[in-house]
């Protein structure tokens, strides 16, 4: 059986990642894609042989839709992704999923009142270093986690998003949050992957420094602390100007975990006896030349439907995610200690 998907939002993600990865799926024929800008919905409704559309609403409508991929400004992920539910769509929503706790929570109910699986396009979990990691951790060769720290920068989404600087990523009635969201959410997923724990508080610095037609954070600081007392530092920026910067280091009882850190091995373990193996993995996709790799986002997500299995990442995860940059945002806001209200 092929499953038909469609596209709602044309702009760089969509064609970089979703709409290549559909295409290359054996099991999957991209229908319909839809933009507002018209010409970008022509353009890619031509190169994929699907139908345009600049309505989403006409879109659901008209066609006999399996699947969608919400690829809209973060604003409007709640709203779109609730009216595919509603229309009988499994849907991939990109992230952050959305703008608040109870936006999230609307489209976890649109999912199991349709009976559909809405998952969040988190990326960073599928990585082959850090899958390596995960896999590290859980078999114990790190012992006792203590601490951790990670990165997400590079020199914002002017240089790749499809409308450069005027980009919805710079304001704030639609994109809600700025590096918060485009990278720090991101980190905030994997670390809960890869440390096996929930975050309970957070602490941050979030400042708009870096860009100047912005009212959106893009440079933020965070310190975690997980419900078994591992803490750590995350830092998402859209002020690394000279270089993408996807980093984690993980300190455990026997050995530190370097992710993405050196140039040539995309893991390094040191071990406490002195001992270090390098990994070479392959390199983590990124919107750089020669970092655009399958993200594999694409493919669990068909596998689920397909399997009629849950996402890796759900609806729940992705909120999970979302409500620690929410606890963030009241931390930076109060000057105080939040706790992240899931726990």
């Amino acid at each position: 059986m092929t499953l038909k998907v469609a596209v709602i939002g044309c702009g760089s993600i969509a064609r970089y990642r979703h709409l290549v990865e559909y295409d290359a799926h054996p099991g999957v024929e991209i229908a319909a894609v839809c933009d507002i800008v018209e010409s970008r919905a022509k353009e890619m409704a031509e190169k994929y042989n699907a139908k345009a559309y600049t309505s989403y609403e006409e879109l659901l409508a008209n066609e006999k839709i399996d699947a969608v991929s919400v690829c809209l400004p973060n604003a409007l992920h709640a709203p779109v992704t609730i009216a595919a539910l509603n229309a009988g769509c499994h849907v991939l929503c990109e992230k952050p999923m959305a703008t608040s706790s109870e936006e999230a929570e609307q489209m976890i109910e649109a999912a199991k009142k349709n009976n559909k699986k809405l998952m969040i396009a988190h990326n960073q979990r599928f990585v082959p270093s850090h899958v390596k990691a995960r896999q590290l951790i859980e078999n114990g060769e790190v012992g006792k986690i203590y601490s951790f720290r990670t990165a997400f920068g590079h020199g914002g989404p002017e240089s790749w998003s499809a409308d450069g600087k005027e980009s919805w990523f710079f304001k704030k009635d639609l994109a809600f949050i700025g590096a918060m969201g485009d990278l720090g959410v991101h980190k905030v997923d994997l670390l809960r992957y890869l440390l096996g724990e929930e975050f309970v508080e957070v602490a941050s610095f979030v400042e708009t420094s870096a860009k100047e037609k912005s009212d959106v954070d893009d440079n933020a600081v965070f310190i975690l602390k997980t419900e078994n007392g591992i803490i750590g530092t995350l830092a998402a920026s859209w002020a690394y100007t000279a270089g993408e910067d996807n980093s984690t280091i993980i300190y455990g009882e026997k050995a530190i975990l370097r992710l993405e850190d050196d140039p040539n091995y995309s893991l390094v373990v040191q071990y406490k006896n002195g001992e270090v193996v390098r990994y070479k993995l392959g390199k983590i996709q990124s919107n750089e030349e020669g970092g655009q790799k399958n993200s594999h986002v694409i493919e669990h997500f068909v596998h689920s439907i397909e399997t009629d299995t849950v996402p890796p990442i759900s609806g729940e995860e992705g909120k999970k995610s979302l409500e620690v940059i929410i606890a963030a945002i009241e931390s930076n806001e109060s000057k105080k200690i939040t706790k992240v209200s899931q726990v």
